[in-house]
Order: C-alpha cells, then structure tokens, then sequence
C-alpha cells in the first residue's frame, strides 16, 4: 500500500472516531503549513509537516470512546489516558517507515514553551520546531471548533487566547508569525470588501 493511502486511511479513522474532530487534521495542517512557508521550510520540511499534521492525532485511536467523546470535565485517570495518546500515536507510526519523519509532530505537540506540557515536559527550544510550528495550529483549531465539552470560540477570540500564551503554552516566534498571518489575511479581507 502506498503511503499516501496509509495516510488517508489512518487519517479518516481517527476522525471517525470523534465527529467534533471531523476536519481538524486538514485544517491544522494547513495552519502549520502556512507558519512553515514564512519560517522558510522547503518541500523537504513541508513533506513531513504534511503527514505529521494529518496524523498527530493517531494516538487517540487507542482512547475509550467514553473518554474520547466525554461532556463535561475529565476525571484525572481520564486526562491521563489523553495525555498518553502522542506516546500511542508514535510508537504506531514509527512501525511504517515511510511515516517516520511525523514523529516530531505526532510525540510533541502537546509541549508547551514553558515545560508544562506532556508527555515529556519538554520546554523551549527543547521541543522541536516541527511541534512548536503544530501546536499553535492544533490549539487555534481547538479553540475555533465546537467540541462536545464547550463551545467553539470566535477567531479573534482565540487569537487573543494565541497572544496571551505566547511565552507560556507557545514558542513566542511561531505565536508572533501565526498572529501576523492572521493579520495580513485581516487585512486583505478587510481590502478586498472595500
């Protein structure tokens, strides 16, 4: 099997799994792929960024639907089943060689810049660029979907939440270019309706 079979199918099946996630993948890697072309990633980053986005989430194939599709808080066994899903996520992926080069965005993008994320802790420039790029995406993604626990937000509310954690949950550069793409993108819409 191809791999970009190998990565539609294992991307469909982790959003089938949770309906609220329906797009997400699509849309974070999107996100990231954006903040990669002004880091000035070439194809040979942007390849990778592109199946690790569509699958950094695989982990949570392995995640009881009660937990998965909960309303409401997470007891703390729960937030620990969760909180494993990126270790699950890598260990299955670095089984298929061809998938290898996700394993940054897959292990990582549950780091947070000041080291209180999971599932190592990492902090700061300790976490590869390839999750720090992959978590303000992931996060502003969440943030703007509606999920069975909450509401989604507006865009400006999330970047505002974006702004606010650079520095704690998100490197400060990739925060500062995310906002700045927003910005321009603002901007043109605001132009293009004058």
């Amino acid at each position: 099997m191809r791999s970009v079979a190998i990565l539609s199918m294992l991307s469909r099946a982790i959003e089938a799994r949770d309906p609220y996630t329906r797009g997400h993948s699509t849309r974070v890697t999107a996100l990231a792929e954006l903040v990669a072309l002004r880091l000035g990633w070439g194809e040979d980053r942007l390849a990778p960024l592109r199946v690790g986005g569509r699958l950094h989430d695989i982990g949570k194939l392995a995640l009881p639907d009660a937990v998965l599709r909960k309303e409401g808080r997470l007891e703390d066994d729960e937030l620990a089943q969760i909180q494993e899903h990126p270790k699950v996520g890598a260990k299955l992926i670095r089984r298929i060689g061809t998938l290898r080069g996700a394993i940054p965005y897959v292990l990582y993008h549950h780091e947070r810049w000041d080291g209180t994320g999971y599932p190592s802790g990492k902090a700061g420039k300790e976490i590869p660029i390839e999750a720090r790029v992959l978590a303000v995406a992931d996060a502003f993604d969440a943030m703007t979907s509606d999920r069975p626990y909450r509401r989604a937000l507006t865009h400006d509310e999330a970047l505002a939440e974006v702004e606010r954690c650079s520095g704690t949950q998100f490197d400060p550069e990739i925060a500062r270019i995310f906002l700045e793409l927003f910005g321009a993108a603002e901007e043109l819409r605001m132009a293009a309706n004058s």
